[in-house]
């Protein structure tokens, strides 16, 4: 097991577990539909730290009805865990995005149930996506004044600008089967787990060595994070600082309303 060590019984954000060469780093916040807070950012770090050298493949997960809902607004509305507190905000996600991205392993995102908002990211962020039939696919932020400013520059690499501009705009989900075909995904099938373990066990044969030489050289055909990252956090900083978003988010919170409403 590979994680920063718990406190006094209290269960951490991620579930790890080596297999051989394989390591699967599984969304273990079914209370917040796996959202994103800083202390699940410090684990995925902790972990990728091990995987530099341990790991030829890295499986992102989630729950069976959700992989990850996007950004911990709890967290937001009433702070951060000081423990993990150099893992808030915009920039330390985005480097661990960066990270999945090019690593010296094969990132793998299975995904079942619903994927929205910042979860979008791991999947941008991912060289392969798998997904059963009961994914659902979605870019929420613009309800809440918010935009998927960290998210885009890793989904626009899978799917274009054009279906990554209009997931933001739309805020509608959409299904596996329209995933596959916008590129969201790479495969989808009924029965995902059996998906999963055949993608897997050929991964699995890959040697680290030419993982890492063929991550290096496709970094020069896949788009320049770096150049991004400023200009990506600082839209995300602008827009969750922002004091009627700010509102919004607490009311949502606290009462379950949406702005609208």
């Amino acid at each position: 097991m590979i994680a920063i060590p718990d406190d006094a019984g209290s269960r951490g954000a991620v579930a790890v577990r080596m297999e051989g060469n394989i390591c699967h780093l599984v969304f273990d916040r079914p209370e917040a539909n796996n959202a994103i807070n800083a202390r699940l950012v410090a684990e995925c770090h902790a972990a990728l730290d091990s995987c530099e050298d341990k790991a030829s493949v890295v499986v992102l997960s989630g729950s069976a009805d959700v992989f990850c809902f996007g950004a911990d607004f709890t967290e937001l509305s009433q702070g951060v865990d000081p423990e993990f507190s150099a893992f808030a905000g915009p920039g330390p996600m985005f480097d661990l995005w960066q990270r999945l991205a090019t690593g010296p392993y094969v990132t793998v995102s299975y995904v079942r149930g619903k994927v929205n908002a910042g979860g979008m990211g791991f999947l941008g962020a991912s060289d392969i996506v798998l997904a059963d039939a009961s994914a659902r696919f979605s870019l929420s932020e613009m309800l809440f004044g918010l935009y998927p400013a960290c998210v885009m520059p890793f989904l626009v690499r899978r799917t274009g600008f054009q279906r990554a501009h209009f997931l933001t705009l739309s805020t509608q989900p959409v299904d596996a089967a329209t995933a596959l075909a916008w590129g969201l995904a790479d495969a989808v099938e009924e029965q995902g787990e059996m998906l999963l373990r055949r993608h897997l066990r050929q991964l699995g044969r890959l040697s680290k060595m030419a993982i890492a030489r063929y991550k290096n050289y496709a970094r020069g055909l896949a788009p320049d994070w770096e150049v991004h990252r400023e200009r990506a956090i600082a839209g995300n900083l602008e827009v969750f600082e922002d004091v009627t978003n700010r509102a919004a988010i607490a009311r949502y919170v606290n009462d379950g309303l949406f702005p609208w409403e």
